[in-house]
Formats: C-alpha cells, sequence, structure tokens
C-alpha cells in the first residue's frame, strides 16, 4: 500500500497552536477528511481534496478515510484538540478493527493541544494534581454511566474537565451533572467555565459550583471544576501540589 492515514488534532483554535508536525502532515495530504467546522479550519490549497461530513458520522468518517488510504492517498483525519481525546483516533481503530483489509496501512496519531489544556493555561493551573475529564454527552453512552464517573470523581477529589457540557438538543444534562456534584458535597469548589478558547470572543469565568447555573455553559465552553484544595490566587486559579 502506497496510501497513509494521519490522524491529527488542530488544536482549541488558534493556529498558533496547531503543532508544526500536524502542519507539515497537512501540508503533504491529498485528503482531509472529517466534521465539517475542523475540515473548514484547514486551508485550501492546489491538490487537497476536502471531505467534510456531520458530527454523528464518526465511524463511517473513518471507514472513508480508510478506504482513501488504502486507494493510495494521503489522508489526514482532523479533529480539535487532541484527536485521542473524545475524538477520531478511536473511531479509525474501531473501523480498523472491523477491516482486517486495511490493518497494513500505516497510520500516525499526531498529538494536539487539547480544550482542557488550553482552558487550563488561560486559568492557571488547576489541573496542577490529580484530574479526570468526562465527556457529558450522552450519545455514546448512557447517562447512568456519567453520573456514577461524576460520583465517583468527585469521591476521590479529581479536578475535573468537563466536555460538552450542553447543547440545544442536549439542554439538560448539564443541570444535572451540577445537581450530581452538588449532592455529592462539591458545592464550594471553584468552577471555571472556560469557553472559546484562543478565539477572538473567548471567555473566562470562575465561581463556586453553588453559584454555577447550566445557562453559563454551552458546546464551545470546557468547564473545570476544582478539586477541594483548588484556591484562588489574584485572577489565577491552581490546584496545590501537595495534598493535605
Amino acid at each position: 500500500m502506497t496510501g497513509s492515514l494521519t490522524i491529527a488534532g488542530l488544536g482549541p483554535g488558534d493556529e498558533a497552536l496547531v503543532t508544526p508536525e500536524v502542519s507539515a502532515a497537512l501540508a503533504a495530504a491529498t485528503d482531509v477528511v472529517g466534521y465539517a467546522p475542523y475540515v473548514a479550519r484547514v486551508a485550501r490549497r492546489e491538490g487537497l481534496t476536502p471531505h467534510p461530513s456531520d458530527n454523528r458520522v464518526e465511524l463511517q468518517r473513518a471507514n472513508e478515510a480508510l478506504r482513501l488510504a488504502a486507494e493510495g492517498r494521503q489522508v489526514v483525519v482532523v479533529s480539535s484538540g487532541d484527536p485521542g481525546v473524545f475524538a477520531m483516533a478511536s473511531a479509525v481503530f474501531e473501523a480498523l478493527e472491523g477491516a482486517p483489509q486495511w490493518q497494513k496501512l500505516p497510520i500516525r496519531v499526531l498529538p494536539g493541544v487539547t480544550a482542557m489544556l488550553a482552558a487550563a493555561a488561560r486559568a492557571g493551573a488547576p489541573l496542577g494534581h490529580d484530574f479526570c475529564a468526562i465527556n457529558l454527552s450522552d450519545n455514546l453512552k448512557p447517562w447512568a454511566a456519567i453520573e456514577k464517573r461524576l460520583r465517583l470523581a468527585a469521591e476521590a477529589d479529581f479536578a475535573i474537565a468537563l466536555y460538552n457540557p450542553r447543547s440545544a438538543s442536549r439542554p439538560e444534562g448539564f443541570g444535572r451533572a451540577l445537581a450530581v456534584l452538588k449532592e455529592a458535597g462539591c458545592g464550594e469548589r471553584l468552577v471555571i467555565f472556560a469557553r472559546a478558547i484562543s478565539a477572538p470572543d473567548e471567555r473566562i469565568e470562575t465561581v463556586t459550583l453553588n453559584e454555577a447555573t447550566p445557562e453559563m455553559a454551552d458546546m464551545r465552553t470546557l468547564v473545570i471544576v476544582g478539586n477541594s484544595q483548588t484556591r484562588r490566587v489574584g485572577r489565577w486559579v491552581y490546584a496545590p501540589r501537595q495534598v493535605r
């Protein structure tokens, strides 16, 4: 096989946060595959064919990318942030598991700056100690699993990065998540709402969990719930490195 498949992260939005390795892969690509808004972030040029698609067709998108690579194309599948964090890398390998004819294709996964790392850097160091990331979308897992993980993360005193908190199709989920965390005794923890990080309309707001409301988040928002020792120093928020 002369084709190849690269799964790349475009970072949170600002071109300055796209890694040189990803930029080089895009410069060598013949085809770019991904969710339409992410494909739109890749500059058009002669010799590059875009393949945009809808948000809920990850496996179809992965199969298309594998097929193009098997035909000899130099394919890049793009995700925002990091492709291995709630993104396309898992979908590609899931598709590959059911397609042994493509398992000898050259495949690379190129990391990107995740939304939680970009948001944490803007806020200070809220992920400076043990933390976890939870996707609040119940499109691919039941709500019961989300609720269980929230409770256990609160009990373990992790800082928690919450992806996909609220959308038009899931307006009630984030409110339920806040309620679960309050019931778990996290009401006084600091919560960072980081919206559109690195974009011109970037906004960061920090409140306590008791002050947080569902309307403070949308799908462009990354939410970080601090642990029990997370504190402010001036405008910054950080998690101490030493657990007391």
